[in-house]
């Protein structure tokens, strides 16, 4: 079986195409008087790595469980490849899932554990051995095939847990936080095989996380809740750089938000001012860390924003320093270069663009 390969932009070209295999239409979900979604639309493109993205409550895993049918939504719709899949029992969807705890047998093996979804779903006898060493070779893990999930360790338990969502040939793979339970060292391992996996075998992805690095290394786009409805959906980079709102803004990364009154295209927010092209008015702004550079590490371009400000702590993070500062009782957070101990005041900078505007 020849599979296609996937990428970021084949992906969001599938999009643009009209290439959509998932669409969830004004859903919500209720757990008696409590809104756990609010009325959420999504698309997913084929051949796309798409993460749910939010802190615990915000219902990412709700909507992962609405898709795989394990939950029935309040209201709306679950589209998938131009049909209705909310209508249909979990086992009639083209949707695998992989839980966080893997749920393998612990009485069978490796293969056995790989088989048992097609004996299930009817498979016929002849084809599941080459379907099992089929989806395992997928994985790397044709080796272990008569082991038991006692003798692996996490990294393979998690290499067999795909692998048998994978041999029934899902259109769409869901995982549910299925690297929470590694090492941190094995859990970065594991972001770049399931990266370059899913990129090899062309299946659309929906990842449920927690963790913004891990969203942020792992996905095509990025899909934030925040109490049950859609903070933003973008690509990671776009996520990052042009936040739409303030909580998007704090929880992908850090950031500084700046407050400012602007008057006659000037944006004030204590001593520091900058241009700016919104509206008179209040206005919030995000300002990265990594967007203030220290003069003394580079001349300032003609249209810096210029300001000194009193350096309060430092602390040494390999190639970069991280910096409190205070401008004028205005407090900052900086990222510069590392470049050995600093005290005192001195004079920083940073461009007007890198001043976002964002929602409350």
């Amino acid at each position: 079986m020849t599979l296609p390969v996937a990428s970021a932009e084949n992906a969001a070209a599938s999009a643009a195409q009209g290439n959509v295999l998932l669409e969830v239409r004004n859903v919500t979900k209720n757990f008696g008087p409590r809104e756990v979604l609010k009325r959420i639309s999504l698309e997913i493109a084929a051949g796309e790595f798409l993460t749910l993205l939010g802190e615990s409550g915000s219902g990412k895993t709700t909507l992962l469980r609405l898709i795989a049918g394990f939950e029935q939504a309040s209201s709306g719709e679950i589209w998938m490849s131009g049909e209705r899949l909310d209508t249909l029992p979990p086992y009639k969807r083209r949707v695998n899932t992989v839980f966080q705890n893997y749920a393998l047998f612990p009485h069978l093996t490796v293969q056995e554990n790989v088989a048992y979804g097609l004996q299930v779903s009817g498979a016929a006898k002849p084809e599941i051995p080459g379907r099992v060493n089929e989806a395992l070779k997928m994985v790397k893990m044709e080796e272990f095939a008569a082991s038991r999930p006692a003798k692996l360790s996490g990294g393979q338990q998690q290499r067999v847990a795909l692998a048998r969502a994978l041999v029934n040939r899902p259109k769409l793979l869901l995982l549910d936080e299925p690297l929470s339970a590694l090492d941190a060292n094995l859990r970065k391992e594991m972001q770049g095989e399931l990266k370059s996996l899913q990129r090899e075998l062309g299946i659309t992805f929906l990842f449920v996380t927690h963790d913004q690095d891990e969203a942020m290394a792992l996905s095509d786009r990025i899909a934030l809740l925040k109490d049950g409805g859609l903070e933003q959906v973008a690509s990671p980079r776009e996520i990052y750089a042009h936040p739409a709102t303030s909580y998007t803004a704090e929880f992908i990364g850090q950031t500084n938000l700046l407050r400012a009154e602007i008057k006659d295209s000037v944006a004030a927010c204590g001593s520091l001012q900058w241009s700016s092209t919104q509206p008179a008015g209040t206005a919030l702004f995000s300002l990265r860390p990594e967007s203030i550079h220290l003069s003394a590490d580079g001349p300032p371009a003609s249209d810096a924003v210029r300001f000194r400000a009193a350096v309060r702590s430092q602390i040494f993070s390999g190639s970069s320093e991280h910096l409190e500062l205070d401008a004028a009782g205005q407090s900052l957070r900086a990222r510069i270069p590392a470049r050995g101990p600093l005290s005192g005041e001195h004079e920083f900078w940073f461009y007007p663009a890198d001043a976002v505007p964002v929602r409350e």
